[in-house]
């Protein structure tokens, strides 16, 4: 009993103190998928030029605003020859959930990405399907 205990009590001091949700932190340095951006936009307030980059998740979250799942959003960053370029916070979507949040818009297929410029063009959407799980990336294009 006393384990026990002593189990739960570690546990809840390591949630208070800001560690990662497990499906982020097991997750942490995965590559997503290789893009292609066709311009230059922002990615967590600096410039990003155009040209291919890997994705890879990251262990950090953003702070969850009030009503949301502390793993609804997560840092990725944009890597070029192998060196961080820039890193911007992502969207986490299950497969189930998708269908409401993309209003009608066939979702990648698994395992690939898509690069959309959205209405207006000021923002460029990096849309990953990672095994079901969609990641949606908003960068702004300063247009």
């Amino acid at each position: 009993m006393r384990r026990l205990m002593l189990v739960g009590i570690l546990g809840a001091a390591l949630a208070a103190v800001g560690m990662p949700p497990a499906h982020v932190s097991a997750q942490a340095n995965m590559t997503l998928a290789t893009v292609q951006i066709p311009r230059k936009v922002m990615a967590g307030g600096q410039p990003l030029a155009a040209g291919s980059y890997q994705l890879r998740l990251t262990s950090d979250t953003p702070q969850a605003a009030a009503g949301e799942t502390p793993d609804s959003e997560v840092y990725v960053e944009f890597l070029r020859g192998g060196k961080v370029a820039g890193r911007e916070v992502a969207t986490v979507v299950s497969k189930a959930d998708i269908g409401s949040v993309a209003k009608g818009e066939a979702p990648p297929a698994s395992g690939s990405a898509k690069v959309e410029l959205l209405k207006g063009n000021e923002y460029l959407r990096v849309w990953v399907n990672k095994g079901g799980t969609n990641y949606l990336i908003h960068l702004p294009t300063g247009s």
